[in-house]
C-alpha cells in the first residue's frame, strides 16, 4: 500500500489569483515551514499583482486597456509567462488561447446571447519585455496558467531553500509535486475513481464540473466537439505545462487526442472521463 505523506507534513494555506494555494513541506521544521510558507505566499501575491487581469495595476491589467499602437514594457516573470502562452498557442494549433477573456467572461455569466466576436490583435515581443496593442479588443485571461506558472515559480523558493520534499497546490485542480514522496491524488469519474501517486511531477484537471461549463473554443460554440470529454488530469513535470495540456484537451473529440499528443512527449500520463468512466489515453511508465 503507498504510504501517505500527508500524516507528518506541515500544511499552510492562503487565499490569492482566485482560488486557494496549500502547500505542504516534509522534511523541515515547524519554525522553518512558516518561514517558507511566509516566503511563497509572499511570491504569489507578488505573481498576483502582475498576472491578475483583475488587478487595475498589473501588467495584464494594463495590457487590456492599451490603445492602438500603444507599446507597455512588462516584469519579466509577466514577460515569461506570455512567452509560455504564445509557445503554447503555437504547439496546440490555436486552441490554447489566453486572449479569449471576453468569450470567458461571456461564458461565466451565463444567458443565451451570442458570444462577443473575436477582434483585435496583439504582439509580444521576442526580444525584448514588451506588449504591443495593434488593435484593441483582445483580453487577456491567464486563467489556469497563470496558476501553474505560480506554482512553478515557488519551486525555485523551495531550491533556494533546500527544502526538497513539498506538495504544492493550486485549489484543487493544479498540483506540484516536489521530492521523492508519492503524494496520493484521486481522480473521481461519475462511476469511477481512481488513485495515482504523484512524485516529482505536476497534475492539472480541468473539466465541466470544476467551474461550470467555462471553457471556451477559440472558434467558437459551433467549434466544440459533440463528443467531449466531461474531465481529464493531466501529469507533466511543469504545471504549467500541465495546465495548458489539460485545457486543450478539453477542446477535443476523443478520438483526435491520441494523434495530437504524441507531438508532445513530454507529458507523463492523461486520464480523462468518458461514459462516466475513465480512459487512460497516456499511462506513466516509470
Amino acid at each position: 500500500m503507498m504510504n501517505d505523506p500527508l500524516a507528518d507534513s506541515h500544511l499552510f494555506s492562503h487565499d490569492a489569483m482566485n482560488t486557494t494555494f496549500a502547500l505542504r513541506f516534509r522534511g523541515v521544521d515547524p519554525g522553518t515551514a512558516r518561514d517558507l510558507a511566509y516566503e511563497c505566499f509572499s511570491q504569489i501575491d507578488l505573481l498576483e499583482s502582475r498576472l491578475s487581469r483583475f488587478v487595475d495595476s498589473s501588467d495584464i491589467s494594463r495590457i487590456n486597456h492599451l490603445g492602438a499602437g500603444e507599446t507597455l514594457y512588462l516584469h519579466e516573470t509577466t514577460y515569461q509567462c506570455l512567452l509560455l502562452a504564445l509557445d503554447a498557442h503555437a504547439r496546440t494549433g490555436g486552441l490554447f488561447d489566453i486572449t479569449l477573456g471576453k468569450q470567458i467572461a461571456h461564458r461565466k455569466a451565463g444567458g443565451d446571447t451570442p458570444p462577443p466576436p473575436l477582434a483585435g490583435s496583439l504582439i509580444i515581443h521576442p526580444d525584448v519585455p514588451a506588449v504591443t496593442c495593434v488593435e484593441p479588443g483582445r483580453v487577456l485571461d491567464l486563467g489556469g496558467i497563470g496558476k501553474g506558472f505560480a506554482l512553478d515559480q515557488l519551486r525555485q523558493v523551495l531550491d533556494t531553500w533546500e527544502v526538497d520534499d513539498a506538495l504544492l497546490a493550486a485549489g484543487a485542480s493544479s498540483l506540484l509535486a516536489i521530492g521523492p514522496s508519492h503524494w496520493p491524488v484521486d481522480l473521481a469519474a461519475e462511476n469511477q475513481s481512481l488513485r495515482i501517486g504523484l512524485c516529482g511531477q505536476a497534475l492539472s484537471a480541468s473539466g465541466t464540473g470544476f467551474q461550470g461549463s467555462h471553457i471556451v473554443h477559440p472558434g467558437g460554440n459551433e467549434a466544440m466537439p459533440a463528443g467531449c470529454l466531461r474531465r481529464v488530469w493531466v501529469v507533466a513535470a511543469d504545471a504549467a505545462l500541465a495546465e495548458v495540456w489539460s485545457t486543450t484537451l478539453m477542446l477535443l473529440d476523443p478520438a483526435e487526442i491520441p494523434e495530437l499528443i504524441a507531438e508532445v512527449p513530454e507529458l507523463v500520463s492523461i486520464h480523462a472521463e468518458l461514459d462516466g468512466g475513465i480512459r487512460v489515453f497516456r499511462a506513466d511508465t516509470a
